[in-house]
């Protein structure tokens, strides 16, 4: 009776020391990706005695591991410039193994697998920049600046027209600055020439990145910061009120008369003395 109950009490003392049975398998595992900036994500956070190892692989692919996502106790790993092939998918899973440097006779360890992600489709798309400039024939012309990546090639930032190309459209949300009417122009440019603007009008600018073979939760980007056109000629009646500029004339008329009034008095003054 005493050989099992001695068993049990190693097998325990086993276990606890690090056996694979006895690390918790991660949960809640998350890609979270903005121009390709991807980050595969868990929890729990570990304790001392195990570690996390990511290992991921295109669909159909050999299981890969990020060097820097090997018996870790981080609980995120970057994996943006892991996954090469862009308009593949990736799973990955996350292992819960010994921590560095701690031996174990276990082959198989608790793991995770992540859902599907696909870097092409996936990713969200930042918000750009833009300036604009109004031509003299009054035609308003948005430069927008492509939103870099995270990727690099020959030494190069990558930008999401670089990875899209023609895939890749801006759609353009444009208001009378005193009005909330929006109209909407899209356009497969970066550089974007609204040519049917009212003259005489100032107008502002949202813009954001739309990819129309995405599907339709993911097809636009993150919005752009407002901008707004000044308008340099418009009618003194748009900018005053009726009310304000015959106050405005009045004033004037009555300094006139008030100098040519103080003016007559002191010629007069000064013929009564001579």
């Amino acid at each position: 009776m005493k050989l099992p109950t001695i068993f049990m009490v190693l097998l325990s003392t086993y276990r606890g020391s690090g056996s694979a049975g006895s690390y918790p398998r991660a949960h809640n595992v998350t890609w979270t990706s903005t121009n390709f900036k991807t980050l595969l994500s868990w929890e729990p956070n570990p304790s001392t005695d195990y570690s996390y190892t990511v290992e991921f692989s295109v669909a159909g692919g050999n299981r890969q591991r990020n060097h820097y996502c090997i018996r870790s106790n981080a609980t995120v790993c970057d994996l943006s410039v892991s996954l090469t092939e862009l308009n593949s998918c990736y799973t990955a899973d996350v292992l819960s193994e010994p921590t560095l440097g701690t031996a174990s006779d276990d082959t198989e360890f608790p793991h995770t697998t992540s859902p599907r992600f696909c870097p092409c489709q996936d990713t969200e798309i930042g918000r750009p920049d833009f300036n604009l400039k109004v031509r003299e024939d009054k035609k308003t012309t948005l430069y927008v600046t492509d939103p870099p990546t995270a990727l690099f090639k020959d030494g190069r930032q990558l930008s999401i027209r670089d990875i899209f190309s023609e895939k890749l459209q801006y759609r353009v949300m444009y208001r009378k600055k005193k009005s909330t009417g929006i109209k909407t122009y899209e356009s497969k440019s970066s550089v974007i020439e609204l040519s049917n603007l009212d003259k005489g009008e100032s107008y502002c600018f949202n813009v954001q990145a739309y990819i129309p073979s995405r599907s339709s939760e993911k097809r636009l980007g993150e919005l752009s910061t407002t901008k707004c056109s000044d308008n340099d000629d418009q009618s003194i009646f748009k900018v005053y009120s009726l009310a304000v500029i015959a106050g405005g004339i009045l004033l004037i008329l009555l300094a006139i008369g008030l100098i040519i009034t103080v003016t007559m008095i002191l010629w007069k003054h000064k013929r009564t003395i001579l």
